[in-house]
């Protein structure tokens, strides 16, 4: 006899944590199907940085949703450690950036004024000149010229936040199941059930959260799903000496320090398909660019070295709404470098659209129909 569940999430990452978690606030009963358990992929190997005023945020398309995300992060938090007793080492930080030329100034003055701009927010930033940031922390390069210290961003375990996410849902009625997805039983416009290698759940609806394993589904229906790995490496050094007093950013270098006593260094970007094996070229670009930051980074231990592959579209956008053509399938996915950033907003929209039909949460080009709105007549087009 097949399990029936009222919502099966296929993919157990930080996106489809997220959405049982909201599903459950709404007294939805959800069952995630998950292939290799909770946050074992990217969710799980991120560097858990919150930073909702940079990178592809700011300026641009992904800007209000970020913010909004990162306001739900915050009003999360207490609710979590509540819920399920987990310290996922949720906190605010400092970054600094530093330059070692004066044609990367200009970036980083940008960077420091959108900082400023965003003080109602909590954000803030100062201009530090190379005396200060040698008093800041000497074991930067002394070949800097000046930075910044940006306020306001913030930092949490990646792995534990998923995990509690996923266990704060199940406290709600939520269920874990580990299985394969395979497919779909379909009725005019409806999924009536997914089917995996060992059974079948009939369901109510379907999120399909499946990061880079997401065009899997395209098979199943018809749709388009252009979500594909980028394989990301991240080194964490056991460094000697006085911990970092935050994050440090500079020389090709990212270097954070975390929860679990170790200094992470990152990270890579290489299209590898499904290769999610840590490579000698990649530990020794991040080792080399870490040093060039903060020299004695070259005399760290090596703790450990992991690769993880990023869900990433076309567009760089995430790709959160009902799937074009299907009543009762949803998608929660794509959400590249920025998973862990944006998974509240991604699992709150998606709950309130299952539930209510409409959300706050600002969803502009995230839409799954700005793709092409089914395999079989984009390939009759060609």
């Amino acid at each position: 006899m097949a399990e029936s569940t009222d919502v099966v999430i296929v993919g157990g990452g930080v996106a489809g944590c997220a959405t049982a978690y909201y599903l459950a606030q709404a007294g939805v009963r959800a069952t995630i199907i998950e292939r290799e358990g909770i946050s074992s992929q990217a969710s799980g190997f991120s560097a858990g940085g919150l930073n909702p005023l940079e990178g592809s945020c700011i300026p641009g398309p992904l800007s209000a949703l970020a913010m909004s995300s990162f306001k739900l992060h915050k009003e999360l938090w207490g609710k979590l450690r509540s819920a399920t007793g987990i310290d996922f080492q949720d906190r605010i930080v400092s970054l600094t950036k530093v330059a070692f030329s004066e044609e990367e100034a200009p970036a980083l003055q940008e960077s420091l004024s959108i900082f400023e701009a965003a003080r109602e927010e909590g954000f803030s930033g100062e201009w530090l000149h190379r005396s200060e940031l040698l008093r800041l922390e000497p074991r930067l390069s002394p070949n800097l010229i000046g930075g910044i210290r940006l306020f306001g961003n913030a930092t949490l375990s990646s792995l534990l936040f998923t995990q509690a996410l996923a266990e704060a849902a199940q406290k709600e009625g939520a269920t874990v199941r580990p299985g394969i997805a395979r497919g779909a039983r379909l009725d005019n416009g409806r999924v009536l059930s997914v089917i995996l290698e060992d059974g079948e759940i009939n369901c109510d609806q379907v999120v399909l959260a499946a990061g880079p394993w997401s065009r899997e589904a395209e098979q199943w229906l018809d749709i388009s799903l252009p979500v594909d790995p980028l394989k990301g490496e991240i080194l964490r050094l056991e460094v000697h000496g006085p911990a970092l007093a935050g994050d440090y950013n500079g020389a090709g270098a990212s270097v954070y320090p975390r929860g679990d006593g170790l200094v992470w260094c990152g990270t890579t970007e290489v299209d590898e398909g499904f290769n999610r094996e840590p490579t000698e070229a990649a530990k020794e670009k991040i080792w080399g660019a870490a040093a060039a930051l903060m020299p004695e980074l070259a005399h760290a231990t090596l703790a450990k070295h992991t690769a993880c592959l990023r869900p990433v579209t076309p567009d760089n956008m995430p790709i959160v709404g009902r799937a074009p053509g299907w009543e009762n399938v949803f998608l929660a996915t794509g959400a590249g470098k920025k998973g862990i950033l944006l998974s509240p907003a991604m699992g709150k929209a998606t709950a309130d659209l299952m539930t209510e039909g409409v959300t706050e949460v600002p969803l502009e080009n995230c839409g799954p129909e700005r793709f092409a709105p089914s395999v079989k007549s984009a390939t009759a087009d060609d």
